[in-house]
């Protein structure tokens, strides 16, 4: 296991302070983790299911044990949205992937598709360009959401192609992926077309599960905080994808991170 978050699946971060050249997601996460343990920090991995943090011990309840401390800094980010089609948990693993990073180099040479049109699509569709014969973006829109820069480089990229207005209703394959069912929103003409491999990157949810019985949770499963990154129980803060009016931009969780940090540092040395 690494520490890292959704940056372990970035293949190139170009917009954070400090790196003139562009640097990798998990290059730059084990400076991350090496820093802290400049410092001292301990780390654990561990599936947590559930906090009782009322009172003024907190506990973390993970599978692994139970951790106590003065505070805790929520920060556990989120996850992948999936499609939902028939086919996409069976070939998970086996030509489904939620991460061009990790898996990229099993595609090389290989006619790929990415599913979405955000900037995780056009980021991690344009890496794939790296390894791959091919790479088909299909979006349910007429035009991409990602920024100006990475569609511009996305246009620009001669393996890259574009199908429009349609949606993604059946992962087919014969124990790997070899094909997908389309369907035109706007037609309703139904169609199947090749592929080796899809890529899904259609938005991300909080991963919130373990928290919903102890802190305030707004309707879209965000944690509810103020500025100072201040949750609904006193003594429990948070950073980061996971809380509420997130921008989902690493120099903002940093920040978030930074906020957290010190608003727990007040609250131990107030009691």
């Amino acid at each position: 296991m690494a520490i890292g978050g959704q940056i372990l699946y970035t293949g190139e971060i170009e917009n954070y302070p400090g790196f003139p050249e562009p640097i990798g997601g998990p290059e730059l996460a084990m400076l991350y983790q090496k820093q802290a343990e400049r410092f001292g920090v301990e780390f654990k991995y561990d599936l947590i299911a559930s906090l009782d943090v009322e009172g003024p011990v907190k506990k973390v309840i993970g599978h692994e044990g139970q951790y106590t401390a003065k505070t805790v800094i929520v920060a556990s980010g989120g996850e992948h949205n999936k499609l939902g089609v028939p086919g996409e948990e069976e070939f998970s693993g086996r030509g489904v992937s939620y991460c061009a990073t990790c898996d990229g180099n099993f595609f090389k040479d290989m006619d790929v598709t990415v599913v979405g049109g955000g900037d995780a699509a056009m980021d991690e569709g344009t890496y794939l360009t790296r390894m791959t014969k091919s790479v088909t973006v299909v979006h349910r829109r007429d035009e991409l959401r990602a920024s100006k820069i990475l569609q511009q480089r996305a246009f620009a990229n001669p393996k890259m192609e574009f199908i429009w207005d349609t949606a993604v209703e059946e992962i087919k394959g014969n124990g790997d992926v070899n094909g997908l069912v389309l369907k035109n929103l706007k037609t309703g003409e139904v169609s199947e077309r090749p592929t080796e491999g899809v890529f899904i990157y259609i938005g991300f949810h909080p991963v919130n599960d373990y928290l919903r019985e102890s802190l305030k949770i707004d309707a879209a499963g965000h944690v509810v905080s103020d500025l100072q990154m201040s949750t609904s129980v006193p003594g429990v803060f948070t950073a980061g994808d996971v809380r509420q009016h997130s921008d989902r931009q690493l120099a903002n969780a940093v920040g978030d991170g930074v906020a957290a940090a010190l608003a727990a540092y007040r609250y131990i040395s107030a009691a």
